[in-house]
């Protein structure tokens, strides 16, 4: 028996921490895909079923929190029930699991592993698989109206895949996790429709969709509805229009998270909720943010944080940056090293005057120096080891008509989050 499987679970009355640090330490990989053992403790404890709570399952490269956050911001204004499961969290484990908008409680969450650990005996799970689980157990105590769950990693062999999706969501197609998802758009694009469900909605919002794609939907028999095909969109200079097979919305104001998810929100409730007022469609799309989503933490300077950390997010952030005003571009960028790093801060260099790069202290961390070793030649970028040391160094040279931009991983954000506490510019 090795170290792992002799681990012995929390006492009762253990604390939520106690609890996390006996699932870090339990499987012997953070990733192990796959449903076989997950579907095989949810069907034990009744999860893979959650009898009258319709589901919508969210995958895709990009713009899965984001989308979650609109459904669920318009599914609370018209009244109904709704919880949210995603991943990763910024600050406190448990935003991985909201209930009317709310995040679950430490004890509520110990409560779910306690339960998870008495069903699993012999079956090893990992730490995603764990809080899938928690979220699904405590959603079905609620007895929630809509369940979305925000897929982890790809689509097909990811946790939330368990349990039938009545509509799924396929955000964006690009590269991310290739040791996993494949190195081509065409292997990616298949991994993410492994959500779909025969003869139930499968929406894309993905306007370059892959063949493989395609191919899954029409195998499995899934409903097709395609950005540019069953739904689309087009904006002018003060607002935006949709037009899709039940709804057609004029006059809708812009959102502050993604236009192409924005949109794919919206050929979301065509199917879940058609009788939803146009105004409540308007509020939620117009008003909802997300933090860590092109948040805006100070104005003068004004510093932005974006978790954005592979190719197709960082073109992305490109895109809203360029239309900030201002008199230089600073970042501060600290990212893992199992990402596309090279091509995330070629696609940002033209634009960026000045790099302040930093070590993530964690065990998928990349140095400051292997970031370095990837920037164009010509780029300016300072190296620290930590980065409270980049962020002292950055604020000495900082003038208010500046614009900073902190990113390349949700670790980075929710560290800079923490060391911009009390800051107080002038």
């Amino acid at each position: 028996m090795n170290n792992r499987a002799s681990l012995v679970a929390p006492q009762a009355g253990a604390t939520l921490n106690t609890w996390l640090d006996f699932l870090l330490a339990i499987h012997p990989t953070e990733i192990d895909m796959g449903l076989e053992r997950v579907s095989l403790v949810a069907e034990r404890m009744g999860l893979n079923d959650l009898g009258q709570t319709k589901i919508v399952t969210v995958g895709g490269t990009n713009g899965k929190g984001t989308t979650c956050a609109m459904i669920e911001a318009a599914l609370q204004l018209s009244g109904q029930t709704v919880g949210v499961y995603s991943s990763p969290h910024l600050l406190k484990y448990n935003e991985r699991v909201r209930i009317n908008g709310v995040d679950v409680s430490d004890e509520s969450l110990v409560a779910a592993f306690e339960a998870i650990e008495a069903a699993r005996a012999e079956i090893s799970l990992t730490f995603f698989e764990y809080a899938t689980l928690a979220g699904l157990y405590l959603f079905k105590q609620a007895k929630l109206d809509v369940v979305l769950l925000e897929v982890g990693l790809g689509g097909r062999l990811d946790a939330t895949n368990l349990i039938d999706a009545d509509i799924a969501v396929v955000t964006s197609i690009d590269l991310d996790h290739q040791d996993y998802l494949g190195d081509t758009r065409e292997l990616v694009g298949a991994e993410k429709a492994g959500i779909f469900r025969a003869n139930r909605p499968a929406i894309v919002g993905e306007p370059d969709c892959p063949s493989t794609l395609l191919d899954v939907a029409n195998r499995v028999g899934a409903s097709l509805y395609r950005v540019n095909s069953e739904f689309s969109y087009r904006c002018s200079d003060k607002d935006w229009h949709y037009q899709g097979q039940h709804f057609d919305l004029d006059n809708l104001p812009f959102p502050y998270l993604p236009q192409p998810n924005a949109a794919t929100v919206i050929a979301v409730l065509e199917h879940l909720c058609p009788t939803i007022s146009a105004e409540i469609i308007a509020k939620a799309v117009g008003t909802t943010q997300l933090a860590g989503r092109l948040e805006s933490l100070n104005d003068s300077p004004k510093v932005i944080v974006d978790v954005a950390h592979n190719p197709h997010a960082a073109r992305y952030l490109q895109s809203r940056l360029a239309s900030i005003p201002k008199r230089r571009l600073v970042a501060l960028c600290g990212m893992l090293k199992d990402k596309d790093a090279r091509s995330v801060l070629q696609t940002l260099s033209a634009d960026v005057d000045q790099w302040f790069l930093c070590d993530l202290s964690v065990p998928r961390g990349a140095t400051a120096a292997e970031l370095a070793a990837l920037m164009p030649s010509g780029a300016s970028a300072s190296t620290y080891t930590e980065m409270s040391a980049a962020w002292e160094a950055m604020k000495t040279q900082l003038q208010p008509e500046d614009v900073v931009i902190v990113f390349g991983s949700f670790y980075t954000v929710a560290g800079f989050k923490d060391l911009f506490k009390g800051e107080n510019f002038v």
